[in-house]
């Protein structure tokens, strides 16, 4: 019997919409996959390890494979051995975009877990690169997009914080990526340049949106009050302040 292999029934259940292109389903046997609806298909992910669903070298990434290949190289004292081919690069660098693929759409979901995972794991693959490659030019063909995906990762961890109202953690994480970004060594790369002006200048304006939404604190309202008191020379105003700013930190210090 002949099967068909025409997909127009399957993309006619769900017409390409750029607003309405990522979706996610439950598999055959239960699990959740992310699907991606473009003109002319579809694409599915797995939401979890390799996101084609393959186990290359039997391991469930390329990455774990060299990875799991260097832990071996340091307990046998052989890591100055250690190299990446161009063709283990090559593997890294194609899988690599498949989970950029994914990281893109999931942090469209907001799923900033997935996202913190899958960015931090491709940062990882950076890293392995530039130490252990054999070629040059493949120890610098990611640095690039470094500051790209650096940003991405702070953004989806600081999201994470400010749906637990942590605006200060989140705060936190944004200044030290910029810091991040800022003491990259240069690249002389267009890319580059662009993605580090680009990514600083984002970070910035979510480190701005994060202050502005923070609540204020009762000693924040306090030393705000103060500061407007000694500006138009209210000075028994201010004196009142002080003590109930003083009064406030006693208070603080005394609380375990």
């Amino acid at each position: 019997m002949s099967h068909s292999v025409d997909l127009r029934h399957i993309l006619e259940t769900w017409p390409y919409d750029p607003d309405n292109e990522t979706r996610l389903v439950r598999g055959d046997d239960g699990r959740q996959v992310l699907q991606v609806r473009t003109p002319l298909g579809i694409e599915q992910y797995e939401l979890d390890g390799r996101p084609d669903g393959i186990r290359p070298h039997g391991k469930e990434s390329v990455l774990h494979f060299h990875l799991d290949r260097l832990e071996r190289s340091r307990r046998s004292g052989t890591e100055d051995s250690f190299e990446l081919t161009s063709q283990d690069c090559g593997e890294l660098f194609d899988e690599g975009m498949l989970y950029y693929f994914r990281y893109i759409r999931l942090f469209q979901l907001h799923d900033w877990r997935r996202t913190l995972r899958d960015t931090a794991r491709n940062l990882r693959v950076f890293d392995l690169v530039q130490h252990y490659a054999q070629r040059e030019e493949d120890r610098q063909f990611l640095e690039k997009w470094r500051p790209y995906i650096l940003r991405i990762n702070a953004s989806a961890a600081a999201m994470q914080q400010l749906e637990r109202n942590a605006f200060d953690k989140g705060l936190d994480i944004i200044n030290k990526a910029v810091e991040k970004i800022e003491g990259l060594e240069e690249v002389d790369d267009e890319t580059f340049a662009f993605e580090r002006d680009r990514s600083l200048s984002t970070l910035r304006v979510l480190a701005s949106q994060i202050q502005k939404s923070r609540p204020v604190s009762e000693m924040e309202k306090l030393e705000t009050q103060l500061q407007r008191a000694i500006e138009t020379q209210e000075f028994e105003r201010a004196a009142k302040l002080r003590d109930r700013i003083r009064d406030l930190k006693n208070h603080q210090a005394q609380t375990p």
